[in-house]
């Protein structure tokens, strides 16, 4: 379904330099370590937020910059790492946000939602359902969970005219979750990938759909874009070498694939599949003791039919 949403007020602002380190936040209430925050340019007009914390990977946060305000993509793991994040927009770029795009429902992409509550919030249907089910199950307060709720769905796109810049927020099909969004500025060459893209790791499995995946990183390595920015890990030095490290993860769906599809060809139990189907060569990718076992039944399991 494809919808419009246009900005009303239209001023100008100089763009100053990224770099601001933003302190500490506040520990969240589910125990996950304290995580620091700092803003980095991709591109003029383009911008990172990349959260971390001791002990685990880095969360990316995407900006979009206008002249008549900020994009931003994932709100990240806390209401005050949220807060970091928007202090930096304000004291750096000195733009006010107008829309929240966000891609996956869980927690480390979301509990930020409720710093943005009078902000115009986007996600994909799916990504809605899932949310819902999860702020459900935790039984948390009606108030809290309309923060973290979108105020509009969409099932394949939403083009934005922001600021002279068409913005579109795409569906391309699943991976890391049901319902992961993308945001593709065409005229920048550019899109933010939220977590369908773990530069330079080992992707995370737990609710994902590795051939699917593969289908959609196809989709988007389609698109006419140039620069492809992670959800996780590190940017390169030149951004434009960010489509070698997309495909560099895309192999691991590539070789899992295959090896599966030969192990299922003569006969083999998912059991089976996992101990033949080691990818020892990514052994040394941060997470790959933990999620190779799970990547390897999920994709078993999906190319059986049997993965709901």
């Amino acid at each position: 379904m494809l919808r419009s949403i246009f900005g009303l007020v239209v001023f100008a602002a100089l763009l100053a330099s990224a770099g601001a380190q933003q302190a500490p936040g506040t520990a969240p209430a589910t125990g996950r370590p304290v995580s620091s925050g700092s803003l980095q340019q991709i591109i003029p007009g383009h911008y990172l937020y990349i959260s971390a914390a001791p002990g685990r990977m880095s969360y990316n946060s995407g900006i979009v910059v206008t002249s008549d305000g900020v994009l931003v993509l994932d709100a990240l793991d806390s209401e005050a790492i949220a807060r970091s994040q928007l202090a930096a927009i304000g004291n750096v770029i000195k733009q006010p946000v107008r829309y929240l795009v966000s891609s996956p429902h869980h927690e480390n992409y979301t509990d930020g939602n409720v710093a943005y509550r009078n902000v115009f919030k986007i996600g994909h249907e799916n990504y809605q359902r899932a949310l819902v089910q999860l702020l459900t199950d935790a039984r948390l307060p009606p108030e809290y969970q309309k923060a973290r709720l979108p105020d509009l769905t969409f099932r394949d796109r939403i083009t934005l005219h922001l600021g002279g810049k068409e913005i579109q927020v795409l569906y391309m099909g699943r991976g890391h979750t049901r319902g992961d969004c993308i945001v593709y500025v065409p005229q920048d060459r550019i899109v933010y990938l939220s977590e369908l893209f773990f530069s330079e790791q080992f992707p995370n499995m737990a609710e994902g759909y590795g051939v699917s995946w593969l289908e959609t990183l196809n989709a988007i390595e389609s698109l006419d874009a140039e620069i492809f920015v992670p959800g996780h890990g590190p940017l390169p030095a030149n951004p434009r070498d960010t489509r070698q490290g997309l495909r560099r993860m895309r192999q691991i769906f590539v070789d899992a694939r295959d090896g599966l599809r030969s192990e299922i060809a003569r006969g083999a139990t998912e059991d089976q599949a996992v101990a033949a189907v080691k990818l020892e060569q990514y052994s040394t990718m941060p997470t790959y003791e933990r999620q190779r076992e799970i990547l390897v039944r999920r994709m078993y399991q999906e190319l059986k039919g049997t993965l709901q």
